[in-house]
């Protein structure tokens, strides 16, 4: 065994740590920040593992639209919100545990029986190196220009919708009162955070 294969040997087994290990912690930990910060450690596992597989390409999509984009757009959404509930027993949570670990037993067990009896072509196919970038390319604006403009579409309509979901109607009148509203003002005064306490 050459010192270029214990080495990706090597990094592949702290990858695979790493995405098992942030993936339960995605899932088990009871505070949501640290879960998007993990999914974040996730995707970046994810993208490590396309480098060993010498494919740069989805390797740099990968930290870009995931890490980039989509863990940021999940911290942001967590810190806007910020909404406080207070905790309460859930009836059944014993039960629904045991159906979930079941679940999740048998899902794995599945993964094992095809990783373990299915015959893999070993070696791989030769890697195209640094054309991938074009041959990916030439397909994405040929073969799959389609899927990729409906995808451009799909994505519109969501940000589309996500924008008038969350946009405020500003009304010409207070619904309790009856009072004119300053169409200027769309949320009310807020009381500031640092009070001058020397002032009586």
């Amino acid at each position: 065994m050459t010192i270029a294969i214990t080495t990706q040997l090597i990094c592949f087994v702290a990858l695979a740590a790493a995405l098992v290990l942030g993936a339960l912690g995605v899932v088990l930990l009871p505070n949501i920040v640290y879960s998007a910060f993990l999914l974040g450690g996730v995707f970046l596992s994810v993208a490590g593992l396309y480098l060993l597989l010498n494919a740069s390409f989805v390797a740099a999509a990968q930290v870009l639209v995931y890490v980039g984009a989509v863990n940021v757009l999940i911290l942001f959404a967590i810190m806007l919100v910020n909404k406080r509930e207070d905790l309460s027993a859930i009836p059944g949570l014993g039960v629904r545990r045991l159906l979930s670990g079941l679940v999740c037993g048998g899902l794995f067990a599945l993964l094992l029986r095809v990783a373990f009896t299915t015959p893999w072509a070993l070696p791989g196919p030769l890697p195209v190196g640094e054309e991938a970038t074009i041959r990916i390319g030439e397909h994405l604006f040929s073969d799959y220009l389609l899927p990729f403009e409906l995808a451009s579409v799909l994505l519109l309509m969501a940000m589309i919708g996500a924008i008038v979901l969350a946009r405020r109607d500003v009304l010409s009148c207070d619904i309790g009162t009856g009072e004119a509203v300053d169409q200027g003002l769309i949320e009310k005064a807020r009381t500031p955070l640092l009070l001058d306490r020397s002032t009586p």
